[in-house]
């Protein structure tokens, strides 16, 4: 009962400290420590004591994953810096109009993410052309979050040929590739992306009847005019990254995903080596920027290797490995509980499929279909409030509360997800 208590309390006051803005360096790590003590964890002494357990969860994804978000960073911030990223979103936009606002948004930020950049990246450079267009379309800004969310991290983080971490992780574990059930998981993102621009339409036509406009702000940002490269010049690296992740992944498994990257920088600084402001600016913050947001998955990743050491944790698993009817539920809720907690997709598959991998291809589970159920399973519970991606969009991008901006985003980013993970698992099980 401790045990439990120690880290339910640990995850509430995860979730309570981020929303009230503290760093997650400082927060998860103390948190960790509430469920350290109330799980009987020595500090200092022993074996498996709290430093060394959670350091060895902090240190081992970033071991695992630093050239990834190194590579996917500085690729973000050259498609940033030479105004690729922008000329494909006023590309779409020149295509869409300004009556398309929200969908204009959504496709902007799907092909990005599709093509390989950063989740981040792609939420800051969108956000300007955001904030243009709901305010030409006099839509209520508090669904901006929502919007580049809906775009980013649901119906193309987790699909199949996605570059994004999340679905190459499995990879490492169940020997599969990044194209895994990909007829399956083709259907499931069409649900989502239909289901969700439905959703998100409903919500912003029904804030619109309620007498919500735009309302502009001093700190709008404003929309530099600049010589901006061709939009093929922006699609093309992004087609690099595709087709190089596709010819080698079976050769080299999660690691051709290095291999990826590096093609798509070395095809963006040829291909638009004069339209760069600052090369080492852009560099230097690319890379910052990775370290930044590896070290806040990796803290909460340590969070996570303190909160499997305890009882409550073995039990919880053990429960949901034994889950009956279909194995791939206790998969997804196994996935689903752990990034909840964690609050990071990644860094609960990090920590969930050494446990229980191995116990599901022992099932006979197929890993095609193990590895979707995990990269959708993992893209839901993830984005609760204290969820690094949804505290920096919409508080340090976006500049709006949780109050006014989390129940459009968990509406598309949790709830959504986690009715395309039904429909994945239904597939599965009558195919």
């Amino acid at each position: 009962m401790l045990s439990m208590f120690g880290l339910v309390s640990g995850l509430i006051l995860l979730i309570v400290l981020t929303i009230r803005g503290m760093n997650l360096f400082i927060a998860a790590p103390l948190c960790a420590l509430l469920v350290a003590v109330t799980n009987h964890i020595p500090v200092f002494t022993g074996d498996s004591n709290f430093i060394g357990l959670y350091m060895s969860g902090f240190s081992g994804f970033i071991a695992s994953w630093f050239f990834m978000f190194l590579l996917g960073a500085i690729f973000g911030k050259f498609m940033e810096d030479t105004g690729a990223a922008d000329a494909v979103a006023r590309w779409i936009v020149s295509k869409l109009g300004f009556r398309h606002a929200v969908l204009a948004v959504v496709l902007a930020c799907a092909i990005l993410t599709y093509g390989g950049v950063s989740l981040f990246v792609v939420a800051f450079s969108v956000y300007p052309m955001a904030v243009s267009l709901f305010k030409d379309a006099n839509l209520p800004r508090r669904f901006i979050p929502a919007t580049l969310a809906f775009g980013s991290v649901t119906f193309t983080m987790t699909s199949a040929g996605s570059p994004e971490i999340q679905n190459w992780i499995p990879i490492k574990y169940l020997g599969t590739s990044p194209f895994a059930a990909w007829e399956v998981s083709l259907v499931v993102a069409i649900f989502m992306a239909c289901f969700g621009y439905w959703w998100l339409r409903r919500m912003i036509g029904k804030a619109l009847a309620n007498g919500e406009t735009f309302e502009p702000r001093e700190h709008d940002p404003k929309i530099a005019e600049r010589d901006y490269p061709h939009p093929l010049s922006g699609l093309v690296p992004l087609l690099v990254v595709l087709v190089l992740s596709f010819l080698l992944h079976d050769s080299l498994g999660h690691y051709a995903l290095i291999i990826a990257l590096t093609g798509g920088v070395v095809t963006l600084m040829v291909i638009n080596y004069r339209y760069f402001q600052s090369l080492t600016g852009a560099v230097n913050a690319g890379t910052t920027g990775a370290l930044v947001a590896i070290g806040n998955t990796a803290a909460v990743v340590g969070f996570g290797s303190i909160a499997k050491n305890t009882e409550a944790f073995s039990a919880t698993v053990d429960l949901m490995t034994q889950l009956p009817g279909n194995e791939l539920i206790g998969a997804a809720v196994a996935v689903s509980v752990i990034a909840g907690l964690t609050g990071s997709a990644s860094g609960g598959q990090v920590i969930v499929l050494p446990l229980v991998a191995p116990h599901y291809i022992d099932q006979g589970v197929p890993p095609d279909q193990l590895h979707r159920i995990v990269a959708i399973s993992s893209g839901a519970l993830d984005t609760l409030p204290h969820n690094g991606y949804v505290v920096t969009t919409i508080r340090a991008i976006c500049h709006e509360t949780h109050q006014a901006a989390y129940r459009a985003m968990a509406a598309l980013t949790l709830v959504t997800p986690l009715l395309g993970l039904a429909l994945a698992i239904t597939l599965f099980s009558v195919l």
